[in-house]
């Protein structure tokens, strides 16, 4: 199985909280990355930064996301647990939870359009959604990599005693 993306990440992180403790971050990405049925290899996957692993930066996203819209909250510094909002949202039988499920909160509105000045649409989408840590990393690693290229191709076009 590939790696989720932090919005598939969203509804099964809420279902977590459900109970209503005080849950980590640590123990969610733990927990999820069982549900999901990762790999070793998977859960081990570096961004291509290589500062983090990649499924555990996307959950932290789909918290980050989640606490924006107000359905969970966190009581103190890498710890969450589910609002009441959060509880009657699981209720209503939701069944996907991502960005745009999330536009109907108004809180979640407020924040992106202080955080983007983008709309979704202006934003170049790719087959598997990134978060926006992810999508400057790869576009980071693109062109560095498209530069590499292009220093070796005129490194070997010149003659040898350059």
């Amino acid at each position: 199985m590939a790696i989720p993306d932090f919005q598939t990440i969203m509804l099964p992180l809420l279902r977590l909280g459900a109970d209503g403790r005080d849950h980590t971050v640590r123990d969610a990405i733990n927990c999820l990355a069982d549900e999901f049925g990762l790999t070793e290899e998977e859960r081990n996957e570096l961004l291509p930064s290589g500062l983090d692993k990649t499924f555990s930066n996307r959950v932290r996203w789909a918290r980050t996301y989640l606490t924006k819209a107000g359905l969970l909250e966190s009581p103190k510094r890498g710890h969450w647990q589910i609002t009441e909002r959060g509880i009657e949202t699981l209720k209503s039988g939701v069944t996907i939870v991502d960005i745009a499920y999330l536009r109907r909160f108004p809180e979640f509105q407020n924040w992106r359009s202080r955080s983007s000045k983008k709309t979704e649409d202006e934003v170049p989408k790719t087959a598997e959604e990134q978060n926006p840590e992810e999508a400057i990393e790869t576009a980071y690693k693109g062109l560095r990599d498209d530069l590499a290229a292009e220093l070796i191709e005129t490194v070997k076009s010149c003659s040898p005693a350059f």
